[in-house]
């Protein structure tokens, strides 16, 4: 709202300093200020409501360390960092960029499901929560609508290079690569970024290629399928992963960095085409959005780090993952996740090996046995002994390694 207002102030009246609000990279610096004086400051008296409220965590004695001190420490904080998002980026952000309203419309969607998991378990008593069918029923919903926005809507294109000759009326950039003339041209695709593939694009177009002429009508049906299972995977991800003090906050401050990075340089026509890296028209606006999921995550850890006054619980841990999963879609980065989200991975795989190997086993030898001491992988890490917060500062080590491997892949062809 202040981006229309400021504008409007630097066109109708030249007021000095309010053209400012044209450069992406000024709000964006404003959005995690913003969102950090949000989450540390009124995050504060949000954790003493929810504290008078009672709305404390529920423990089960897993025989960890440390763990049964954590009972009656407040939940719902999640809420913190929805709010720490949202207010940046409806006062810095353009609202009528079709990213922004679906990262807006992200953020609320699975903000609602886990703030209703986190209710049923706090209010009405009941440990289970929200039953996971639903949960996959609200997180599909959401994969529908971006998938089929992305695949229709008019301002979602990417740009490529054209040769000659063109039809006459198509519209043609014309750019200096260097000294060498380039033409290019918007159109809607659904390739994205896929590390040491050809030019490192993919596109989900060729994927049923292997079927014969007429292929092509299935693109949509495919395009929905990896994105439902991107979305379903990494917001469950971040959800288990969000099981000791800052671990899946931190990680996510760190891919939220990368991604913003990412963002600039996709939505940046000269940076993009000095990398050779595919440009997204309009997409730089979101680097705004990912100032204020940054400042969120950062002003959340503020509380969140060990010993934690808050807990995220599903109203964050949800949200948290889903924004990463469509972010990363919305910049045709998708496929990087397994690398950038590499946390996420490692958490999730351990409890289905867990879970697979103890059901094998017992099938096989009456008897389950299992993979590791405990899962998730922090949990393990926390049974043979070492403090929780040494586990989230490695872990977190090894989130920034990932992150910069990411980016570095961008250049390997």
């Amino acid at each position: 709202m202040l981006y229309y207002l400021f504008t409007y102030l630097n066109k109708n009246y030249n007021i000095p300093g309010t053209g400012v609000f044209q450069y992406i990279t000024f709000r964006m610096a404003m959005a995690v200020i913003v969102s950090l004086i949000v989450t540390t400051v009124y995050g504060r008296r949000l954790i003493d409501y929810l504290r008078y409220k009672q709305v404390g965590e529920t423990v089960r004695n897993l025989g960890l360390e440390g763990q049964m001190q954590k009972a009656g420490t407040p939940t719902m904080g999640g809420l913190i960092i929805i709010l720490g998002i949202l207010i940046p980026t409806l006062l810095f952000a353009k609202l009528d960029n079709i990213y922004i309203i679906l990262m807006i419309i992200t953020t609320i969607w699975l903000g609602a499901i886990g703030f209703l998991d986190d209710y049923i378990k706090v209010f009405k008593k009941n440990k289970e929560g929200l039953a996971g069918r639903f949960k996959i029923v609200g997180q599909v919903g959401l994969a529908l609508i971006i998938g089929f926005t992305m695949y229709n809507h008019k301002d979602i294109m990417i740009q490529q290079e054209v040769k000659l000759p063109v039809q006459y009326d198509t519209k043609i950039d014309f750019h200096m690569r260097g000294n060498k003339p380039v033409l290019t041209q918007d159109v809607k695709s659904t390739k994205t970024t896929m590390p040491f593939y050809k030019n490192n694009e993919f596109d989900y177009n060729k994927v049923l290629k292997f079927l014969g002429p007429g292929y092509q009508k299935y693109t949509l049906i495919v395009f929905l399928f990896f994105v439902i299972v991107i979305i379903t995977a990494v917001s469950n991800g971040a959800n288990i992963t969000d099981g000791i003090d800052g671990l899946a906050t931190g990680t996510s401050a760190i891919i939220g960095v990368t991604l913003a990075i990412l963002a600039y340089v996709s939505g940046n026509y000269i940076i993009s085409d000095y990398l050779n890296i595919m440009y997204i028209p309009n997409s730089g606006e979101l680097v705004v959005f990912a100032g204020a999921f940054i400042g969120a995550c950062v002003g959340f850890l503020w509380y969140n780090s060990y010993p934690a006054q808050v807990f995220m619980g599903d109203t964050g841990s949800l949200a948290i993952g889903g924004i990463i999963a469509v972010f990363a879609i919305m910049i045709r980065k998708e496929l990087m996740i397994p690398l950038l989200c590499g946390i996420f991975l490692l958490e999730s795989l351990s409890v289905i090996m867990q879970v697979g190997w103890f059901k094998l086993t017992k099938k096989r030898f009456g008897e389950g046995r299992r993979v590791f001491l405990m899962a998730p992988l922090h949990h393990h890490y926390q049974k043979k002994g070492f403090h929780e917060a040494k586990i989230v500062t490695r872990f977190w080590i090894i989130g920034i390694m990932l992150a910069i491997l990411t980016i570095i892949t961008l250049k390997l062809r």
